[in-house]
């Protein structure tokens, strides 16, 4: 029997892709979207009709990660028809940009209610079947910003960080259940992340009494970025990191890395090296070495 690969985020980037590229490969995708019928309308319409013109298993649920409503009916009608997912895919964010103070604490919560808690719900809607089955991988999309910090980027990164010490504390948890937990970390790259990204109302006007030059290195630093995204002799194409989702899919369960960093990583890959072995000595340290292995 197929694979059944579950991914959220689906409209578009990685996604989208990944949703494509695993249903060619010849497992079952579900693509999850919020809006799928509205705003995001079209963008469901690119997988139904890829989905019946290239006869792959591909189908769209409508799944809006803010919402636990949305999150558990929609994991209801997914495990009614297909049973737990062999592979979750995490994918669902958004990326808040601009100086932190300038933030209401409701905009703040907004970013992390997404990122963070939005794959909270989404792994405890599904995450009974997938410990039941004893078996399955999950794949949470954090980000190279999950791993450093910079100016304008505190809101975004904080979010990241967030969910990499939750996705790490939860591989722990769920390792004696048969259910792995990963997290892979994309650099920049040319999808709608960036041009998407809300910046903060502002409406006290608190970014305008930062120093110049700070602004004016925000400006040159978004200069750089944005080579970053367009410049193509560079690794920003999406495929790199629809290809290590594959590619940790179909490892061999024990044998995948906690970290995968892609692309652009700012030296983030040589940093999860020395990672690895910390986080390997706080687990003896605390005395779940044994129990945080993968059965």
């Amino acid at each position: 029997m197929a694979k059944l690969i579950v991914i959220t985020g689906c409209s578009t980037g990685f996604g989208r892709d990944a949703a494509l590229q695993f249903a060619r490969n010849g497992a079952r995708v579900v693509a999850t979207m919020r809006n799928s019928t509205t705003k995001n309308a079209d963008n469901a319409q690119v997988l139904i009709h890829a989905a019946i013109s290239e006869k792959i298993d591909l189908s769209v649920v409508d799944m809006d990660v803010a919402s636990t409503e949305s999150v558990d009916g929609s994991a209801k009608q997914i495990l009614e028809k297909y049973g737990a997912p062999d592979v979750l895919i995490n994918n669902a964010g958004v990326m808040y940009l601009g100086l932190a103070e300038a933030y209401t604490d409701e905009e703040f919560t907004a970013q992390l209610d997404v990122n963070v808690v939005g794959v909270h719900r989404v792994c405890r809607a599904f995450l009974p079947s997938m410990r039941q089955a004893h078996r399955g991988l999950i794949i949470n999309v954090t980000s190279v910003a999950g791993r450093l910090g910079g100016p304008t980027f505190g809101i975004y990164c904080a979010s990241k960080w967030a969910l990499e010490a939750y996705s790490l504390s939860i591989r722990q948890e769920l390792a004696s259940s048969g259910v792995d937990v990963i997290v892979v970390e994309p650099g920049p790259f040319r999808t709608e992340l960036f041009g998407q990204a809300p910046s903060p109302k502002d409406t006290e006007g608190r970014s305008a009494t930062y120093p110049a030059a700070l602004l004016e290195a925000m400006t040159t630093m978004g200069g750089s970025f944005e080579t970053m995204l367009t410049d193509e002799s560079l690794p920003n194409d999406p495929a790199l990191v629809v290809n290590a989702f594959v590619d940790l899919a179909n490892m061999t369960p024990g044998d995948r890395p906690f970290r995968t960093a892609v692309g652009l990583d700012f030296g983030v890959g040589e940093y999860n090296k020395s990672a690895a072995a910390f986080d390997a000595q706080v687990a003896v340290g605390m005395g779940v070495s044994e129990v945080s292995k993968l059965k």
